[in-house]
């Protein structure tokens, strides 16, 4: 997103009238969420109506075929309710004479059970693969998909949002479906990557034998362009964007490495400036990037890190980020070339590439490492801490090199470390948003973003020196779910009567 959309998203600019998401130009045009999922949905169900009559002599391709569709449509619903609530269920086209005026919203539990039939259907369909080992074949969607898209549809369903009476029932099905998942998946080949950091930096090999075996599903085409092009260093590479730039807040949830512990466990105060410091975790204030988790070094530039050389001098280049430095913090005025937290974005992004726009690293919308933390979640919610949920989170951490978490955990205690997990696992892979929300933390989260001003001393030492470097209002309770356009909340009476909480 650019400065104008972020802007405001910020300052709170949503509405059932205007989502500054939704971009109607460009190439992030497909953001405009409402009526690309419903048109999704519909050519599905134009397929789906069609699909048993076609004339497709290949009974396998015709099987695979609507598998495809059933898994698609489950997807729109999915994205579409995940966002905005429930809606409808509507599994065929309608009549040209249809009244819309007759349409009412169901339960959020109604359109998971309809997603969850699609995606049980797709996968019980035996022309269906696991996997897509083509490349022409790029982009279509494989078991493996549905598998993901149940997993994540049933723990967002039994979470707080969803779940207010946390019926257990909820958290059952959760970790039922997201086991099931990890014993077919890993059962097929699928696997963790080996290196955390070098994951984030290829496009998925489409062939039989892979040596990517965690990818789900990636985004055909790579990474979009903004993402390409709006994450750089300026003293490296020349661009005119900072683009994504890490908070404080992120850099606080990484634990250390040698003794596994959380560094930062809260905030003293509501700014975030005064962090509650993990005395037995070995962190340091006066060198708060030494010995973290090795996920921080993969997500994250920092002062002093040392970025590849890409102009070929044989030689790292240690970034400055502090006042003065070639890649300095710019809190006064601000401009989009600088870091505004102190921070810039690594992730996704190969250092030793001269040119950004040439990166080859591919988008993963679903990768088993999800699945992991989805089933580790929903079982310690459904049974508590027992031995599987440990063997999921530590199989994440010990890809990472990262000690296992300590025995002995309570069912609070083992929440509080799933959450955190989850935030440095699928860092800057559009998860936290969500999460946020199905949690209902948003007013803990979303007030305001906190960096990191470095100032180099006379002797080469570093003072570090926290600030707010922006405040928000789109932390309220409404902004947990969007709002239904104010279109078809004017023509549907139901979805006027039935609108969003608070909107």
């Amino acid at each position: 997103m650019d400065g104008g959309v972020t802007g405001l998203w910020i300052v709170g600019a949503l509405s059932p009238s205007s989502n500054p998401i939704a971009r109607t130009s460009g190439e992030s045009v497909n953001n405009n969420h409402y009526p690309v999922f419903w048109a999704g949905i519909r050519n599905a169900n134009v397929f789906l109506q069609h699909i048993d009559n076609a004339n497709i002599p290949d009974l396998t391709n015709k099987g695979r075929f609507k598998a495809e569709a059933q898994i698609l449509r489950a997807f729109y619903y999915w994205e579409l309710i995940k966002e905005l609530g429930p809606f409808p269920v509507v599994d065929k086209p309608f009549d040209p004479g249809f009244d819309y005026k007759s349409l009412s919203r169901p339960s959020f539990q109604a359109d998971i059970d309809f997603i969850v039939r699609d995606c049980d259907s797709a996968i019980a369909n035996p022309n269906l693969p696991i996997r897509i080992t083509q490349s022409l074949e790029r982009g279509r969607f494989s078991k493996a998909v549905a598998y993901a898209i149940k997993s994540e549809a049933l723990l967002y369903n039994a979470s707080p949002l969803w779940n207010p009476g946390n019926d257990a029932g909820k958290w059952v099905a959760a970790a039922k479906a997201s086991k099931e998942a990890l014993s077919v998946l890993t059962g097929n080949g699928y696997a963790l990557a080996a290196n955390y950091e070098n994951y984030f930096l290829s496009q998925a090999d489409l062939v039989a034998s892979p040596s990517d075996r965690e990818t789900i599903y990636e985004r055909p085409g790579g990474l979009p362009a903004t993402a390409r092009a709006n994450n750089s260093i300026p003293s490296k590479t020349g661009a005119l964007r900072a683009g994504t730039c890490p908070s404080q807040e992120l850099v606080d949830s990484y634990d250390m490495q040698a003794s596994g512990m959380p560094a930062i466990t809260g905030y003293l105060d509501d700014d975030h400036l005064l962090p509650i410091i993990n005395a037995a975790s070995g962190y340091s204030e006066t060198d708060p990037y030494a010995g973290r988790d090795p996920r921080f070094y993969a997500t994250v530039w920092y002062n002093n890190a040392l970025y590849d050389n890409i102009h070929g001098a044989g030689q790292l280049y240690p970034l400055q980020i502090y006042t003065g430095g070639a890649d300095q913090l710019i809190k006064t005025p601000p401009n989009k070339r600088n870091t505004h937290t102190g921070y810039y974005l690594r992730k996704f992004i190969d250092s030793k590439q001269a040119n950004i726009l040439a990166q080859t690293a591919g988008w993963k919308k679903y990768r088993l490492a999800e699945i992991y933390l989805n089933y580790a979640e929903a079982e310690n919610e459904a049974s508590g801490p027992i031995t599987e949920v440990y063997t999921a989170i530590n199989t994440i951490r010990s890809r990472a090199s990262m000690p296992n978490l300590p025995n002995g955990l309570s069912k609070d205690e083992m929440r509080e470390r799933i959450h955190r997990e989850r935030r440095v696992e699928l860092a800057f892979e559009e998860q936290r948003f969500w999460d946020v929300r199905r949690w209902k933390i948003l007013d803990q989260t979303d007030k305001l973003v906190t960096g990191m001003e470095i100032i180099k001393n006379a002797n080469g030492t570093f003072t570090y020196n926290r600030f707010v470097t922006e405040r928000r209002d789109a932390w309220q309770d409404k902004f947990r779910i969007f709002p239904i356009p104010i279109g078809d909340a004017s023509k549907i009476p139901d979805f006027s009567l039935n609108q969003n909480p608070g909107w």
